[in-house]
């Protein structure tokens, strides 16, 4: 393979389009075509996009020799079945958030990946900016002294989501009936949705599964529409979260250690892309401002993903994180359905 990897997309999702213009915005990439189960619909996108190649099936392009790698934005009840499709086509694959439905659906993907010798990683962006690099210096250095808490809260309106994205819908249909955030059977709740970027931050401190976890949700027929959580972990560290679609737009977290603190109150994406900031406070609260080098994250998760496929040195910490992720949610899910403290095997 040339050090250039090329792109399918399976799937027109609203994600799609965002991360479409990265793939070819990249040094690394190279976006070669577009899938989807209504043909007409693909040919319009590919045209739309400039997208060289369309398909109206997912199967043909996964047959499509010179495609490299895919990404996947399907609904994440699909993302087990066409990732490891993927993957034994030998087609590396870039999936969204979140990796599955259940932990056994994440496990099979992992393990389909790891047979064919293909790259996973799941479309968390956040994790690949120079901005994480920065913050992750302070937190790793000690600075903070010994890190003890998180705390982050990631949310939507979706009501005012839905009125400024809606979704591509039959003329006169529902868009609730459509969105897949409010389909349960198809992997929505704002636990998979939002909450995810909650725990992959308390992951990305802590890299540890926590021993128990207590969650309580607010449900909309069997879609939870808020979720809140806490995670224990060994060594007094604790973790705590909120997330919904039933409130103002938040993306932040706080890292409280023994010497000091961190916060940044965008992780999940920039407010200001050119203005990429968070702020450390020492032992006596007194702040600081870092600001980090403007950077598209979508392009840096693009190129990372490039790098590692064209390596040919597989990134096993990006699965092993999405993994525990997976099993933090299953845990969580499982307490606030049958209102009790849950303990994670070791």
């Amino acid at each position: 393979m040339s050090n250039t990897v090329r792109f399918g997309i399976l799937g027109t999702a609203r994600i799609a389009t965002k991360v479409a213009r990265a793939i070819q915005a990249s040094t690394g990439g190279e976006l070669h075509a577009i899938a989807s189960r209504d043909a007409e619909h693909a040919t319009e996108w590919a045209r739309r996009h400039e997208v060289p190649q369309c398909f109206g099936s997912y199967e043909a392009l996964l047959d499509a020799p010179e495609i490299d790698a895919v990404y996947v934005p399907l609904p994440p009840a699909l993302h087990c079945e066409w990732t490891t499709r993927a993957a034994a086509k030998g087609k590396h694959v870039l999936c969204e958030k979140p990796l599955s439905i259940s932990v056994g659906e994440a496990e099979r993907m992992v393990e389909a990946c790891r047979e064919n010798n293909v790259q996973l990683m799941d479309a968390t962006m956040w994790l690949h900016t120079p901005r994480e690099a920065d913050m992750a210096r302070h937190v790793r250095s000690g600075e903070l002294g010994e890190p003890r808490r998180v705390t982050a809260a990631v949310g939507i309106e979706l009501e005012s989501y839905l009125r400024n994205n809606p979704p591509r819908t039959p003329p006169g249909a529902n868009p609730h009936q459509h969105e897949l955030r409010l389909q349960r059977d198809l992997g929505g709740g704002a636990l998979m949705d939002v909450g995810w970027y909650c725990i992959g931050a308390a992951q990305w401190v802590f890299r540890d599964l926590p021993t128990r976890v207590f969650g309580t949700a607010r449900y909309q027929g069997e879609v939870d529409m808020s979720f809140s959580g806490m995670l224990w972990y060994e060594g007094e560290r604790m973790a705590s979260f909120d997330c919904g679609f039933d409130i103002a737009r938040r993306k932040w977290f706080e890292i409280a250690g023994t010497q000091g603190s961190l916060v940044c109150d965008d992780f999940v994406g920039p407010w200001d892309v050119q203005k990429q900031r968070f702020w450390t406070h020492d032992a006596e609260a007194r702040p600081s401002e870092h600001v980090s080098e403007p950077a598209q994250q979508e392009l840096c998760m693009i190129e990372r993903f490039c790098q590692a496929v064209s390596s040919g040195k597989k990134e096993t910490s990006w699965v092993n994180r999405s993994l525990d992720t997976q099993r933090i949610c299953a845990a969580l899910e499982r307490s606030a359905r049958e209102d009790r403290v849950v303990e994670l095997p070791r």
